[in-house]
Order: structure tokens, then sequence, then C-alpha cells
């Protein structure tokens, strides 16, 4: 017989590439568990979001502190630039998971060239806009 044992309510309190969330713990028989804690800065598109969830579990735990293996970085693509000045990034350039979800954001956008997108549309992106 399957039931919850325990919740963890994290919620997103600020957009953009570098996220915030707030996390709160909840156990069936105790309650609240540790405190209410934000975790800040969080790179959205860099990681699975079990690594978010596990952050957000330790901070909880250990008030406000990440007792984790190193962050994983904020995606690095590089800019390029066609012939007619235009500034593109290469999809395939772009690690996963942020690959994934940009392409999806991606719907209905111009693109310069077969399997790129405008380099101002990947800002938009890390800023949230998208």
């Amino acid at each position: 017989m399957q039931r919850v044992i325990a919740t963890a309510n994290i919620a997103r309190v600020s957009g953009g590439a570098l996220a915030d969330y707030r996390v709160a713990l909840d156990d069936a028989v105790l309650r609240q568990v540790g405190e209410r804690a934000t975790v800040r800065g969080y790179p959205r598109w860099a990681g699975s979001v079990w690594d978010l969830v596990a952050r957000c579990v330790a901070a909880a735990l250990n008030p406000g502190r990440e007792a984790l293996p190193p962050r994983p970085a904020s995606p690095q693509v590089t800019v390029h630039v066609n012939g007619a000045g235009y500034r593109y990034v290469r999809l395939d350039e772009i690690p996963e998971p942020a690959r994934t979800y940009f392409d999806r954001k991606l719907a209905g956008s111009g693109i310069p060239d077969h399997g790129c997108a405008f380099a101002h549309d990947w800002f938009d992106f890390l800023n949230g806009q998208r």
C-alpha cells in the first residue's frame, strides 16, 4: 500500500537562467521539518530537476547550506557571426538539458540557418524572457 510520507514544496520565486527557489519540507507525522529555506542563483537549465530537489532538501535541513557536490555551471555557448553580420548560436553546441528547453522555446521564431538560433533569442532565454 502506497502513501505519502513526506513532501517538499519547492517554488521558483525569481526567473532567468539563475533562479531563486523557496522550499518547505513537511513530514506526514512530524509536520514541518527543518527550516524554510531559499536556494539562490540556481542555474535552471544546467542540471536535472533532481539536482535542484536535493539542494533544496539540503538547504532546508542544514540552515540554508547546500551540503552537496559542486553545482552545475551555467551553459557557456560560443556566439558566432555570419557573413551578413548576424550573431547566432549553434544548437548542437548548447549542452543538455538547456538545449532541449531552448529548442522548445524557439517554436515560431526565425532562424539564421538550419540548426542555429539568433544570439538574442539565446540571451532572452537565459534571462527568462522566452
